[in-house]
């Protein structure tokens, strides 16, 4: 009896490892198949070519050539200050509107709050490009075409749905106590919307935060459609610009201003992970 459990024993301990080897196996394919591309740019932005022929993920002579033209040549500071403008503004804006929304909604009974949130479920679903000539018919009629702004009104407002829900799902867990016990000592709404709720929402403020910065950061569609001079240009189009047509072959410069773009995002993201975790494990509870 002792042999046959000691035999079980053995044979459950050799499974448990075989899957931990197979999960290890994985992770690490996995980590390959990601992050070969990201090594590749970084290796190609240090390249003597220009093209893509001749782009090697560890380049032989390293030089910082690229970023020198691409800092010099071109436009790139001009396209850098225009997207980190619209990013903070729309990072700004969206959260204050998007929890402004999901206050009211956690908070307050009023007429017709079922149907808005039902309405706002539904809105999520048609992705924001669908409605891009209608976008651009409206702007044209009241002056917003070419126009920072317009794009911050677009993304601010496209992302409210989405956040509203977000938020309210944390918001949720959040004790009507603290307000209740707010009010008796003579708090406002204002008060306890910007003393309590704003503080104890951090994590889930700073994930929304993020997703609004990147955002504009990383778009490439609406600022093609809606701006067309080259002093108001974003880091999407502008790079764009570098590689498209025939004669632009400005690949390994392309590679560095990826590299630059990507920077602050990778920062932010070490930097604020902790909140991004909780933001999104505790936006995932039923408000």
């Amino acid at each position: 009896m002792s042999t046959k459990i000691q035999t079980n024993k053995k044979g459950f301990n050799f499974g448990s490892a075989l899957l931990t080897t197979l999960i290890y196996i994985l992770l690490t394919i996995v980590a390959v198949i990601v992050l070969f591309p990201i090594i590749w740019i970084v290796g190609s932005s240090f390249g003597e070519s220009t093209g893509l022929a001749n782009a090697t993920p560890i380049p032989t002579n390293p030089t910082i050539m690229h970023y020198k033209e691409l800092l010099t040549e071109t436009k790139f500071s001009l396209w850098y200050w225009n997207t980190l403008k619209i990013a903070l503004i729309n990072m700004v804006l969206s959260v204050f509107l998007s929890t402004s929304a999901a206050y009211v909604f956690s908070r307050f009974k009023f007429k017709g709050k079922k149907f808005g949130m039902i309405a706002m479920l539904v809105l999520q679903m048609f992705p924001s490009f669908m409605g891009m000539i209608a976008i651009y018919i409206l702007f044209l009629n009241f002056g917003l075409l070419d126009n920072h702004m317009g794009l911050v009104l677009v993304y601010a407002a496209g992302q409210i749905p989405f956040n509203t829900w977000l938020i309210k799902g944390y918001l949720g867990a959040v004790p009507k106590a603290l307000d209740e016990s707010a009010m008796i000592d003579g708090a406002t709404k204002t008060q306890i919307f910007f003393k309590i709720i704003l503080p104890l929402s951090k994590p889930i403020l700073t994930f929304v935060a993020l997703t609004q910065f990147m955002a504009p950061w990383m778009d490439f569609i609406l600022p093609r459609l809606l701006i067309s001079s080259n002093e108001k240009k974003t880091l999407a189009i502008g790079l764009f610009d570098l590689i498209k047509g025939q004669t632009n072959q400005n690949f390994t410069m392309f590679a560095a201003g990826a590299v630059l773009v990507a920077v602050p995002i990778t920062i932010l993201y070490v930097w604020l992970q902790k909140y991004i975790i909780q933001g999104v494990t505790a936006g995932a509870n039923k408000g």
